[in-house]
């Protein structure tokens, strides 16, 4: 045998080796372990962080593929603001977006376009109520500007709206859909669909607030409030360049401008064919259509405020309810009440 002494020290080495080189396979580990579990959650975190802002990107996309019809990428828009929305509690609690919703109960083959309405709230009232009517609803966040109030009719507030509203309809044609926009003090008495023109090579089809009996005139005086257009490159272009005009006319509503852009040759220059709409089917306060059995919308244009605009709507849908209540075959003239509170609108201040 050898040496006991050196056989001890070599046991003894051997074990201590042993030992080292368990507790550095532990703290490896240990460490490993760690790391990799960190490095799971840092990848975790990252990719819910993706998603979150993904979702809220496609809020808008969502809420158009929900509001469309079929496959065809169409779509009814419109534009509240809380005081639009919210009932006085002290007066009349009808509201102008309630008259709007009420049209489509009493028109002819509207209730069923209520599902492909976007509605688009620019405050959180708008919202809310948008919201416990169960429609289709788009929170429209504006950057800290206050759109809740009334904006009465050419004030700045009322400017800045209307521009506001003319970005987001860019970024609607932009994703590819067409729509109609209409304000909601439009009635929709009938289904335009069916009284607009399905020419796909017709790009964009606007209401007037006087029509001088040719469709195809820039002389007609255009309305804002109401129009079909077609997603395409010319309307893009169309809505990039009206929206670019913006700070060059601080002082007029977009309506104006697109107004002047007409009168300029831009729908020539950009290869546009429009249609302007005859009033007697597309109707409003400037300019009444002469035939019930033909009207599909009535809007009320030429009115100031929303408590002129409200009233006088109310009697028209009561004018609209008597003439349903007649026989097909009746022969009774029936005509549409004055827009008084509207015309006293641009006298009075309370109105």
């Amino acid at each position: 045998m050898g040496n006991p002494s050196k056989t001890i020290g070599y046991f003894a080495m051997v074990a201590l080796l042993a030992l080292l080189f368990g507790g550095f396979i532990s703290l490896y580990h240990c460490f490993f372990t760690s790391f990799s579990s960190q490095l799971l959650l840092s990848r975790n975190e990252r990719i819910y962080h993706q998603q979150s802002i993904m979702t809220y990107r496609d809020v808008l996309g969502t809420a158009l593929s929900k509001a469309s019809m079929g496959n065809n990428k169409t779509l009814i828009i419109a534009v509240v603001n809380k005081a639009y929305v919210e009932q006085d509690v002290k007066g009349d609690p009808t509201t102008m977006f309630d008259l709007f919703l009420n049209s489509f109960w009493l028109g002819e083959g509207t209730r069923s376009l209520v599902d492909n309405i976007l509605i688009v709230a620019v405050d959180q009232t708008a919202y809310d109520r948008c919201q416990f009517l169960k429609l289709n609803c788009y929170k429209l966040e504006t950057d800290g500007v206050d759109f809740g109030g009334e904006k009465l009719y050419m004030s700045q507030d009322f400017i800045n709206m209307m521009w506001t509203r003319t970005f987001f309809l860019l970024e609607i044609l932009k994703r590819g859909y067409n729509f109609i926009f209409t304000d909601t003090d439009v009635m929709w008495l009938r289904n335009p669909f069916e009284k607009l023109s399905n020419d796909e090579t017709e790009d964009f089809q606007i209401s007037t607030d006087e029509y001088f009996g040719d469709p195809w005139s820039e002389k007609n005086r255009v309305n804002t409030g109401f129009f079909f257009v077609r997603s395409n490159n010319k309307t893009i272009s169309l809505f990039e360049t009206w929206y670019g005009m913006k700070d060059n006319f601080t002082e007029k509503k977009e309506q104006d401008v697109l107004e002047d852009l007409i009168k300029g040759g831009i729908f020539r220059d950009l290869g546009i064919k429009a249609r302007f709409l005859d009033t007697l089917y597309f109707s409003g306060f400037c300019q009444d259509s002469k035939d019930f059995r033909a009207v599909t919308t009535v809007h009320a244009n030429c009115c100031r405020s929303i408590t002129a605009k409200v009233a006088d709507l109310k009697k028209t849908l009561r004018d609209w309810k008597r003439f349903r209540r007649l026989g097909v075959n009746s022969t009774v003239n029936v005509y549409w009440n004055t827009h008084e509170w509207c015309l006293e609108s641009w006298d009075n201040d309370l109105i």
